[in-house]
């Protein structure tokens, strides 16, 4: 296991809290689990690198497991890169899908098996990624993002756990959070997302960068462990 800090951890992370701490920022989950305490971060290089596919997999794993033994509501965990800060939607969206890969054949060499409350096909509504065992979506944000609420100084890739998701919706306060979001969201852009939808809709894959994608478009992705 990889327990080094990255020279870089205690700026970045800074910049992540003042950045959803603004009354502009529209995700009130992210705020929520900033002032809980539970909104984890990472510092890493460069989002187009693999140097530290090995480190994020790691406290992906312990992040995992910490929720299976006190799934707390409203946890986030944030992988901010130092850079390149230049890259457009496109190239942000090419390297955060490099990155998912490692991550996911790392899990497969790691024998993790993956989650089967969900597909592992990115063209399945019901597709989320897994690591150690959990469900997992993303949200990508960088410099150069088209929506003002996916913009952020330095590249990062926000990690929510799936079950968070499925547990809201139990109790009934999921719908009531996603509009309000979308709500602050609108406030903030001058319109909606489109390219939001609920799960099972469409693949939450279409979500991951912010990029407005065609409808023709597919995830640059594919699970290489076992058949569910």
């Amino acid at each position: 296991m990889f327990h080094w800090q990255h020279e870089a951890q205690e700026r970045l992370q800074s910049l992540l809290f003042a950045h959803v701490e603004d009354k502009h920022f529209p995700c009130v989950g992210a705020k929520a689990a900033l002032a809980r305490g539970t909104l984890r971060t990472l510092a890493c290089n460069a989002i187009d690198s693999a140097w530290d596919d090995v480190r994020i997999h790691d406290a992906l794993m312990r992040w995992a497991e910490e929720y299976k033994k006190d799934p707390q509501l409203y946890r986030s965990f944030a992988v901010i890169f130092e850079g390149p800060v230049d890259l457009n939607e496109p190239a942000f969206e090419a390297a955060l899908w490099k990155r998912v890969q490692s991550l996911s054949d790392k899990d497969v060499w790691r024998g993790q098996s993956y989650d089967d409350r969900v597909s592992s096909d990115p063209e399945n509504p019901h597709f989320s990624l897994s690591f150690g065992g959990e469900a997992f979506f993303i949200v990508g944000l960088h410099p150069h993002a088209s929506r003002p609420a996916r913009r952020f100084e330095r590249p990062a890739l926000v990690f929510n756990l799936h079950d968070q998701f499925e547990r809201l919706r139990e109790e009934r306060k999921y719908e009531g959070m996603r509009e309000k979001i979308l709500t602050r969201d609108e406030r903030l852009a001058g319109s909606r997302n489109p390219m939001l939808a609920a799960h099972g809709e469409s693949s939450e894959a279409r979500q991951y960068s912010g990029r407005i994608v065609d409808p023709d478009w597919k995830p640059p992705f594919e699970y290489h462990g076992s058949d569910q």
